[in-house]
């Protein structure tokens, strides 16, 4: 999508941004509740490269969250 990849440029992320407009990742992953829902939760998800996620957290308190992260990625 055009404004994720306006986004991650603006900011300079080394990553490409998923744009979930149907849900099926928000659904599969428990962000979101139902297929309509207006907005799925904020989760960090770390994946191993095995593919299992290692590590999945509900964005509450971004400076704790972001130091959390970091540490786990270290």
């Amino acid at each position: 999508m055009a404004e994720n990849r306006a986004f991650a440029e603006k900011f300079d992320f080394p990553f490409p941004l998923l744009c979930d407009t149907t849900r099926a990742l928000g659904l599969a992953y428990g962000a979101a509740s139902k297929p309509d829902a207006k907005y799925a939760a904020r989760i960090s998800y770390l994946i191993g490269t095995d593919g299992k996620i290692e590590w999945a957290t509900e964005v509450k308190d971004i400076d704790g969250h972001v130091a959390e992260a970091i540490k786990r990625l270290a």
